[in-house]
């Protein structure tokens, strides 16, 4: 049946005032934790807003368990490149026990796993130390702006009710550039078809037998490609299986959640991520059966946790002056403007799909610079706001720019970046826009951030 849209209007209401910072961030993923610790550690006053009550953002929220981008493939050397409030962040998880060793990633590159109740509680202690304001069950649902240019306040909805908060400097690490959109920015969305990164539903399993589960991420690739043969049908091609802290412990990542018509589930739309849950969570059950019955190691396996919510990769993508191309990260660009460096691949989650696009390696220094001009949101005429930047997977990207750039390795380096230009503008240094380049970048260096200058 046809429906028409319909609306009502809402009486006019004084929204209280519970909150005057310095600078404010929305989301507490990567890039909100390393903004808002770089600004507090500035001596700034500091709220952090986040929607769960934990800190992670999709490391933690979507059970994925494992850093990605931390390190890049230098000339055939695999080194850690992401320093700074990373490190610390890497420093109390591992006193708390719950960071692995890096691993080996198609023989290319490390990613480090970690168990989500130590990154959780690390976050904590992290903020906390830097005397940063957390609200936690909090969502975001526009701004007043004192001009097209600035904004004056955020608004949120919580269990206490509706309320603003004023700010002098704002920081969206929401992942889908919600803070920017409210505000009015220009952003893109997927391809030039707009075809997201899909999305995907993790889950972790205890009670494997790793040694009969051996190098199971080599070996279960390999069984599904015989029980496709077979015509068993899975959502992707190739799975990702590995333990966690604790051997008996593995995550799953093989899931792939499309809507109805077959493309990717838009993260941004609240009725296609609630049958994205759903359908996330037959798929995972549905592959755990698979395990059981056929990977070695897994027979006796059980569920021990679905994450709260479904791993979304791509929606919102703002434009800023400069967005960060495909090209720049197989071919490792510099730019003059560099916050530090991203030394992930092209990581694009197309229909059935994972497909990889690397630099050249061991023949490049595997890693491409990330400039200040992607965390710069703009008006829909093109002007740069004036106390307003954009950190995270919905940084100035292109599609598959972002589908490297958008790993935790990135998101750390932005965050960081936004937090201290928050900072420099608050010194009397002008709007977001019109910092000293060179006082970023030695703020950020002095703060221990690798800018990726002393290789070519």
């Amino acid at each position: 049946m046809a429906t028409t849209a319909r609306s009502l209007t809402e009486p006019a209401r004084q929204t209280p005032i519970t909150g005057d910072y310095d600078v404010v961030v929305l989301g507490g993923g990567p890039a909100g934790l390393a903004a808002a610790a770089a600004a507090g550690q500035h001596g700034r006053s500091v709220l952090l807003i986040e929607r769960y009550g934990f800190l992670g953002g999709m490391g933690t929220a979507a059970g994925v368990t494992n850093f990605c981008g931390l390190h890049a493939n230098v000339h055939g050397d695999i080194r850690q490149v992401v320093h700074g409030v990373a490190d610390d962040l890497l420093a109390r998880l591992d006193r708390l026990g719950g960071l692995n060793p890096p691993h080996l990633v198609f023989g290319k590159i490390l990613a480090q796993a970690y168990d989500t109740a130590a990154y959780k509680c690390a976050a904590d202690d992290l903020l906390l130390s830097h005397k940063v304001d957390i609200l936690f069950h909090a969502l975001a649902t526009g701004v007043v702006m004192d001009s097209e240019r600035r904004i004056k306040a955020l608004l949120t909805e919580t269990k206490s009710g509706r309320s603003a908060i004023l700010g002098r400097v704002f920081v969206d690490a929401s992942g889908d550039g919600d803070l920017a959109a409210f505000a009015g920015a220009r952003f893109e969305k997927g391809d030039a078809n707009g075809d997201t990164l899909y999305p995907t539903m993790m889950f972790r399993l205890n009670g494997v037998d790793a040694a009969k589960a051996g190098e199971a991420w080599r070996s279960i690739p390999l069984l599904m490609d015989e029980a496709e043969k077979r015509g068993v049908k899975f959502p992707r091609k190739g799975a990702i299986v590995r333990p966690q802290k604790h051997s008996i412990e593995w995550r799953v990542n093989v899931t792939q959640i499309k809507n109805a018509q077959g493309r990717a589930v838009d993260g941004s739309d609240a009725a296609e991520l609630s049958q994205g849950e759903i359908e996330g969570r037959r798929q995972a059950m549905a592959f755990f059966d698979y395990l059981r019955r056929e990977a070695p190691g897994f027979a006796d396996a059980y569920v021990v946790d679905i994450p709260p919510q479904l791993g979304v990769r791509e929606t919102r993508r703002i434009v800023g002056p400069y967005q960060l191309t495909a090209d720049d990260v197989v071919n490792c660009a510099s730019f003059d403007d560099t916050i530090g460096v991203n030394g992930w691949p092209i990581e694009n989650h197309a229909a059935g799909d994972v497909i990889w696009r690397w630099p050249d390696i061991p023949g490049s220094r595997g890693f491409n610079h990330l400039p200040y001009r992607m965390l710069l949101p703009q008006t829909a005429d093109g002007h740069v706001y004036d106390n307003l930047l954009v950190a995270g997977r919905c940084a100035s990207m292109t599609h598959e720019g972002q589908s490297a750039a958008r790993v935790s390795g990135g998101c750390f380096v932005m965050g960081q970046a936004a937090g201290t230009a928050a900072h420099l503008s608050l010194a009397g240094n002008g709007a977001v826009a019109d910092i000293p380049l060179q006082m970023l970048q030695d703020t950020l260096a002095g703060d221990g951030v690798y800018l990726g200058r002393d290789v070519a």
